[in-house]
């Protein structure tokens, strides 16, 4: 039963453990029973929004001061600047493409499994009758993932914003939330290189030419990690630039890839990330599909309080997160 315009907004429903208000409002008023419905796509948030003919994009977006008509409808400020903050951090984000699976806590001391595979472990010799099956040791990690709390205060007053359109405010929003992305991937990216703290550090294999990558060194690269699949390679601009110059990166399938994209897929078969956030002269081969584990303290916070009560001043705008080695082995690094 359709129920959106009956539903008392508040601010403590921003203080349910492990849910953002969106995740409290589709509770109170499932999106199943819209199905059938001129509503039929909206979110219960976005229903929310339509309650109070609050539009947050478009032409006619409003002003920023739409939110404070009623306090129901201030209610909704501050998961309206989560989302903009997640939608920031979602646009060109590479993390997803690196990161083999997430996992949600509660509270800030985290410790992973770890396992180191032998040789023997990798090939799985054939077992003879009656033989004992050889195991492989699954461990907690010895010492606690970091966790790193990143974000940024939003400093103003109702009365410098409150007639300013949304459409533009969100593009604020956006930015805070691409920073927020940058700064984690730069933290996956010095785990990666030099472990999460416990004793697991990538290999590192040199190119064959100090100052030059050749296609004989992405080789090495590819070989380094076997038996794990090359299917990422993580590259700084200038990096970059040099592998784009190789005359095996200018065959037609990777040139049409590139033009009609944006992407680049190498020889090798392996996509091709633009990652300034490497300042040595490295470039990380990995396999995405068990390299990297990203650690998340709860979802984007928002200093709910303030957007609603002081509407604005000063708040803050907030996400932890840190990332673990899963097979140390999976990732390498080539320095040239």
């Amino acid at each position: 039963m359709a129920n959106y315009e009956n539903i008392k907004l508040e601010k403590g429903m921003y203080q349910v453990s492990g849910k953002s208000l969106t995740d409290v409002l589709e509770e109170l008023d499932p999106s199943e029973n819209y199905e059938n419905t001129s509503l039929k796509g909206l979110d219960a948030f976005s229903r929310q929004l339509k309650r109070f003919d609050i539009k947050v994009s478009g032409k006619g977006s409003d002003c920023v001061e739409k939110f404070f008509k009623t306090s129901d409808s201030a209610a909704l400020f501050p998961e309206y600047v989560s989302r903009a903050v997640k939608q920031g951090m979602e646009r060109n984000n590479i993390l997803p493409n690196i990161v083999s699976t997430v996992t949600n806590i509660e509270g800030m001391d985290y410790r992973s499994i770890t396992s180191t595979p032998t040789e023997d472990d990798k090939t799985l010799q054939v077992v003879n009758e009656g033989a004992s099956i050889p195991k492989t040791e699954i461990k907690t990690s010895e010492n606690l993932i970091k966790l790193h709390k990143r974000g940024r205060m939003l400093v103003s007053s109702y009365e410098a914003l409150r007639f300013q359109r949304l459409d533009l405010f969100t593009v604020t929003l956006n930015q805070i939330g691409a920073y927020i992305s940058r700064a984690q991937l730069k933290d996956a990216v010095d785990v990666l290189i030099n472990g999460d703290g416990n004793s697991n550090p990538c290999d590192t294999v040199a190119a064959g030419t100090t100052g030059s990558i050749t296609y004989d060194d992405l080789l090495k690269l590819w070989a380094g990690l076997t038996p794990y699949e090359l299917n990422t390679i993580l590259a700084p601009t200038e990096a970059m630039q040099k592998i784009m110059a190789l005359s095996e990166m200018k065959d037609a399938q990777a040139g049409l890839t590139f033009q009609g994209s944006g992407k680049m897929i190498t020889p090798l078969g392996a996509s091709l990330l633009h990652t300034p956030e490497i300042t040595d002269k490295k470039i990380i081969g990995l396999d995405k599909n068990c390299a990297l584990e990203m650690v998340q303290a709860g979802d984007v916070i928002t200093d709910y309080d303030k957007l609603i009560d002081r509407q604005l001043e000063r708040a803050t705008i907030s996400c932890i997160a840190g990332f673990s080695k899963i097979f140390k082995d999976a990732s390498k690094a080539l320095t040239y």
